[in-house]
């Protein structure tokens, strides 16, 4: 009789798949007497606004990529924010965006006066999708904007050649991808400009920070002259006499950000390795349920900022806040995306981004329907969110497996009960 409850979901009076412990297998960012002596070394030394660990970060990601400009930010929204001011932006300035992406990587720019246009995602991946950038190219066209979404590489190729062709920029936000690759070439070299975040979730934290990298001294001189007062005076160009004042911004990262995060990137090899290892284990068996897991291509060596896979309502009977309550019952930590779909928020479709930016009058302002992308609708509303398991061992993997096979061959008693009179 035990074996025979233990088939059954836990939805349905079963025994939950999921005993382990979630809160050592899923911990992060994890914070070591490594990074406690990079914060003291720093307290000791007594520099907590200007000391030299800002500059040795920005080496350290100079390294990381091979490009030859680093400038550490307060957060990774201050970097975009630079990346769109040194890109030279005007008001009624065109950027192609995503929509499916945190909110730091189109709002800045409104600041700006520069008009996000949202664009579709693809499928296979959740990036940008190509054919519909092509569409949405007018002669106001300036910039691409490239997110490499959960840590996985975007389609680079296509978006490459629409970019030189149309003579566009790219912006790379790499927030998500600390150690991915493409083609074998590192996240953060792919754009004219890129930025990684280091908030505290992320795959290399300080914190809080940001840092922004491109091979262009105007791009770095731009960036230094809207909010790094202690750069200017260092700059190797007239705009030096901007010193005194900057343009009215403060970007620069704190110190102690800064050796959290020069800290934790000598690990992020081995903890991208081991949390890889977890997810792809757990993708190759929910793969074969019928789930897509967004596994990379052969080319692509993704990381895993969170962890998405989607569901296909061709193989999976459930609907999703079924399923979601069901993986629930078992134990399962699981949720829908945590970001909205931005195009459908109402700083746009209320009008209201129209209070910060700076359009001028000879600027028709865009309308912002919200029914506008409906492959990112449909494709978001199929996402599943589980955890990404940065410190897990086989056996909360393994009995993460167990729910989900348990939900998926009872789903037919699982519906059955949802429809019940009295249920």
């Amino acid at each position: 009789m035990i074996e025979l409850k233990n088939k059954q979901p836990a939805i349905l009076g079963g025994d939950p798949a999921v005993t382990a412990d979630h809160e050592p297998a899923s911990r992060w960012p994890i914070l070591t007497a490594e990074d406690e002596q990079a914060v003291l070394q720093v307290m000791r030394d007594g520099n907590i606004s200007t000391h030299p660990v800002i500059r040795e970060l920005e080496q350290d990601y100079k390294n990381l990529t091979g490009r030859k400009y680093a400038l550490a930010h307060n957060n990774g929204t201050a970097g975009l924010l630079a990346a769109f001011y040194a890109l030279g932006l005007q008001p009624g300035d065109e950027v192609l965006v995503p929509s499916a992406t945190f909110w730091a990587s189109v709002v800045p720019m409104l600041w700006l006066g520069a008009v996000p246009v949202f664009c579709e995602s693809e499928t296979e991946r959740m990036g940008i999708d190509p054919e519909d950038v092509r569409k949405k190219i007018t002669d106001k066209t300036r910039a691409i904007m490239v997110v490499h979404l959960w840590g996985l590489p975007g389609k680079m190729t296509e978006l490459f050649q629409i970019a030189k062709q149309h003579k566009l920029k790219i912006i790379e936000d790499a927030s998500h991808a600390h150690g991915a690759t493409w083609r074998g070439k590192p996240c953060g070299t792919l754009g004219d400009i890129s930025v990684f975040s280091l908030q505290g979730d992320k795959l290399s934290p300080g914190g809080e920070g940001g840092v922004f990298l491109c091979d262009e001294y105007e791009y770095f001189e731009k960036a230094a002259c809207l909010g790094d007062i202690t750069r200017i005076i260092e700059l190797e160009t007239p705009a030096q006499r901007f010193a005194a004042t900057s343009f009215g911004i403060k970007t620069r990262i704190a110190p102690v950000s800064a050796a959290i995060a020069r800290s934790q990137l000598r690990r992020l090899r081995g903890n991208n390795r081991r949390r890889n290892d977890n997810l792809v284990y757990l993708s190759h068996a929910l793969e074969k349920l019928g789930f897509h897991t967004f596994l990379a291509p052969d080319h692509v060596e993704r990381v895993y900022f969170e962890f998405m896979i989607r569901y296909k309502p061709e193989t999976i009977l459930l609907p999703r806040d079924v399923l979601i309550e069901a993986l629930r019952a078992e134990g399962c930590q699981v949720s829908v995306p945590r970001y909205p779909l931005l195009h459908q928020q109402p700083l746009f479709t209320e009008g209201a981004w129209r209070s910060i930016a700076r359009l001028g009058p000879e600027v028709t302002p865009p309308e912002y329907d919200p029914n506008a992308l409906p492959g990112t609708q449909s494709a978001n509303e199929a996402l599943i969110k589980l955890p990404s398991f940065p410190n897990a061992d086989r056996e909360i993997l393994d009995q993460y497996i167990r729910a989900f096979e348990k939900v998926i061959a009872g789903a037919g008693d699982i519906l059955k009960q949802q429809s019940s009179p009295g249920v």
